[in-house]
Order: C-alpha cells, then structure tokens, then sequence
C-alpha cells in the first residue's frame, strides 16, 4: 500500500475501565503490529445502559491508527484480552489525510 487509497486506513476507538487497562490494549496492539500507533485519553466520563440502569464511570479512551487489513485482528485481540464482557471497539474509515501518515501506518501494521 502506498498511502494514496485512503478507505483503507481507519481509527479504532475502545474504551477501558482505567489508563492502565488502556495502556495494556494500546501497547499490546502496537506491539503486535495491529496498530501503527494508539494514543491514550484520560479521564472521560462515561454514562450508558447497562444491565437495566444507568452507568455513571470513568472510562479511557484508546483511539488507534490501522489498515483494513488489521482492522478484524485488531478487534479480535482486544475482545480475547478486554476487560469487559462487552467492549466498545469500533473502527471509522479514514476519507482524507496525509498520503506520507498513511505510508507510514501501512508500513508499520502487518495483516
């Protein structure tokens, strides 16, 4: 991949119940090549239904850079080594940037 076909680059965005559970996914994935880079958010405040209530939790936010390719196996690892019993892990296409930044992730990611 040469950077120029941007729907093949995406964000993946999860939560985690602390920084060091975020910090644990984001370098697992950048470790096994899953993500070119993960960048670490915290704290943010998280209100949602759970379990018939509603939840009121600090949370982390992970948000990850990746290729379609890794995207599956990305989403894979972090369901077998998350937390929770239903992790929030998306991935949005990436429709413009920097052909370099997109170089860069498809040489840094392996499928």
């Amino acid at each position: 991949m040469d950077g120029k076909d941007t729907n093949t680059f995406f964000f993946l965005y999860m939560t985690a119940g602390s920084k060091a559970e975020a910090e644990r996914l984001a370098r697992d994935l950048v470790e096994r090549r899953l993500v070119a880079c993960a960048n670490v958010l915290d704290p943010i405040q998280s209100f949602y239904w759970w379990e018939g209530k509603v939840a009121d939790e600090r949370e982390s936010i992970v948000i990850a850079k990746t290729q379609k390719a890794c995207v599956d196996a990305a989403i894979a690892r972090v369901k077998e080594i998350h937390s929770y019993a239903c992790p929030c892990v998306v991935a949005w296409p990436l429709s413009q940037g920097n052909p370099d930044f997109f170089a860069w992730i498809a040489r840094e990611t392996s499928p």
